[in-house]
């Protein structure tokens, strides 16, 4: 039997008030790495100009919850991350804070260089500033709670927002530690929702996707040939469990795989 073909995921880009200039006089902030029926987690590459909202996601089951990881590709001078809170805070103080714009001093906001991975648990309140290229990996859902930001006019959602803050896990661990995989990969981030991995490539590599669940395969950087197809830095593939692959690169890559766990394993 022939093995399954990896399938070209389709990139869109989404425009956003904090994102950068590009062609056309949009402002793009997010690309979007999407198959055909949708899959449970997503893959996005994200840009920023200006802080993101400070905001929160809700937990929850089919879908509905919001976990994610960051993967930092570029940064510019001085560019930070908000995860958590330096100090405990109570569900009033948090509504207050968010009124008054005070939340943002109490943020722990956190220097952020390339190549490190940050996991944030749906109920994590969070940002992202300024200068930033980064891969997230995410369940697949685009609930977001906007506690605040920073003045612009776009709607708030506190009580919701307060409601779904995990006020226990204020004080976020920080950057995770990779942890070499058998396989020659680095296991940057795994939780219950998604699996996500990296691994630099310099000379043809050969190797068959989980058996188990679909693989999604992105060329952070570099490129190369994938079964003989040739591509660039961003491109990505939905690979079908069991699929065979041999990419041949012609520079440095980089890639990055993300999978969803067997509910059995």
């Amino acid at each position: 039997m022939a093995s399954p073909q990896p399938v070209k995921l389709t990139r869109t880009a989404h425009e956003r008030v904090w994102g950068i200039p590009a062609p056309g006089g949009k402002i793009i902030g997010e690309d979007w790495y999407t198959a055909s029926p949708p899959l449970p987690i997503l893959v996005k590459f994200l840009f920023t100009s200006a802080k993101l909202s400070v905001q929160v996601h809700p937990d929850g089951e089919c879908g509905v919850g919001k976990t994610e990881m960051w993967h930092i590709l570029s940064t510019g001078r001085g560019a930070r991350i908000a995860l958590g809170f330096e100090q405990p805070i109570g569900a009033e103080a948090l509504r207050a804070a968010a009124l008054s714009g005070e939340i943002e001093r109490l943020l722990r906001w956190i220097p952020v260089h390339a190549g490190e991975t940050y996991f944030i648990p749906a109920g994590t309140v969070h940002a992202i500033g300024s200068g930033i290229t980064l891969c997230e990996i995410q369940q697949n859902s685009d609930i977001t709670y906007r506690l605040y930001d920073y003045g612009r006019p776009r709607e708030l959602h506190l009580d919701r927002g307060v409601a779904a803050t995990d006020l226990g896990a204020w004080r976020h661990p920080g950057a995770r530690v990779p942890v070499d995989l058998p396989d020659g990969w680095k296991r940057l981030a795994e939780c219950r929702h998604f699996a996500a991995d990296s691994r630099e490539v310099e000379t043809r590599l050969s190797y068959v996707a989980n058996a188990s669940s679909f693989e999604l395969l992105i060329v952070l950087k570099g490129s190369g040939r994938l079964n003989g197809e040739r591509f660039e830095a961003r491109d990505g593939w939905l690979l079908p469990a069991g699929a065979a692959i041999e990419i041949a690169p012609e520079t440095t890559m980089q890639l990055l795989r993300a999978y969803a766990p067997s509910p059995n394993a």
